[in-house]
């Protein structure tokens, strides 16, 4: 059956624009834009653990049978949660399918009508859509400017509540916001303080706010595992009354399929093993620091965002898709990041590190981007 005319007016926008998306598979290069940070995903002893476990347990099934409010609670799910509201030092933790579910049923039913959210100009897609279906305000400011987030919370007026969200590691620059600054600006306007740690798990220990021992100050605090971790799901970190309260009011909660048992099982054993083998996260910081070093070296880190973390993103303006399919002949794995993803003239290369990269497959990797660069 034919597309209607607005549908096909949008992807030829796209195809003439040259940003088209379109499913491919690179299954041979070498990986520099996966997000399975640390390797997990590939990971033999966590697999066999799993199998091994669901085997001998009272779960040997393929599917969880339906939501958690019917058929598909099971005692793993209760005792991954009861584990990550201890790693994560929260009185509580609610898993969900996936980090778009988490922020979703998040973001469009806490904040309600007369309440007022201020978010990152750059927060990630799924949470910018989890507040459109809110009914609170909303209102942007600038990347990680928090003097442009002060001087918008003091003209607000006759306001419920407010949320300030941002993201612990953001996923198109890499970089980290002053969480100490914003956590000063939410006591002295009396707001509650969201963060999503999507790219910081792992790559960060348990993550950032842990780090940094601030953990306490968010209201709310979403974790996922389908990146440092390497296998799938996230969940909420708050207190035992927001919980139960999305329970009762978070629609991609309430009406979706519970993950599975093995599913469940997999996260778990994943993050025993991140607590027992710093050295996961201990070489991947070493590659990171390698990473930039080269950069230097090469004279191109001005082409770079400022980043500490795993993602390294390299600013092309023009022909951004022929510089990544050059790098992709060469044998590296490598996406282009295209507008509306990022802002137009901010398209890139976003390289993503793991701990399994080797030191020569960096510096071989920088060495030829320079050469494209320079000509």
């Amino acid at each position: 059956m034919e597309l209607p005319k607005k549908l096909k007016l949008k992807l030829k926008t796209r195809l003439d624009s040259n940003s088209l998306r379109t499913l491919e598979l690179n299954e041979n290069g070498i990986d520099f834009y996966s997000n399975d940070y640390l390797g997990l995903a590939y990971s033999t002893k966590l697999l066999n653990e799993t199998h091994r476990f669901i085997s001998e347990s009272k779960h040997p099934k393929n599917g969880s049978t339906g939501s958690r409010l019917i058929s598909g609670n099971h005692s793993v799910h209760t005792e991954l949660e009861s584990y990550l509201a201890t790693v994560h030092n929260s009185e509580s933790a609610l898993v969900y399918n996936s980090g778009y579910d988490a922020n979703i049923g998040f973001f469009s039913c806490v904040p309600q009508r007369h309440d007022s959210i201020f978010y990152d100009e750059l927060i990630h897609a799924s949470i910018r859509d989890g507040i459109r279906l809110s009914n609170a305000n909303s209102f942007s400011f600038k990347h990680n400017d928090f003097e442009n987030l002060a001087k918008k919370l003091s003209q607000l007026e006759n306001v419920d509540t407010i949320y300030i969200v941002t993201e612990s590691v953001f996923s198109m620059d890499g970089d980290t916001p002053n969480l100490t600054q914003l956590i000063k600006l939410s006591k002295q306007y009396k707001c509650k303080l969201i963060i999503d740690e999507a790219h910081a798990i792992g790559v960060f220990g348990l993550g950032i706010t842990q780090t940094l021992k601030i953990e306490s100050d968010f209201f709310a605090r979403i974790v996922t595992f389908g990146k440092g971790l390497g296998c799938h799901g996230a969940a909420v970190l708050c207190h035992s009354d927001l919980k139960n309260y999305l329970v009762n009011f978070s629609r991609s909660f309430i009406y979706t399929t519970a993950l599975s048992a093995h599913s469940i099982t997999t996260i778990k054993f994943a993050y025993q093993y991140l607590i027992s083998t710093p050295l996961l996260t201990d070489s991947l910081q070493q590659n990171i620091t390698y990473f930039k070093d080269t950069c230097k070296a090469l004279t191109i880190s001005h082409l770079f965002t400022k980043s500490n973390s795993a993602i390294q993103s390299c600013i092309i303006k023009n022909n951004v898709k022929s510089v990544a399919n050059k790098i992709i002949a060469e044998g590296f794995n490598v996406k282009a990041i295209l507008y509306p993803t990022v802002p137009v003239n901010k398209e890139r290369i976003r390289f993503c590190l793991h701990n399994y990269n080797t030191k020569e497959e960096i510096k071989t990797l920088l060495t030829f981007l320079n050469t494209i660069l320079i000509k």
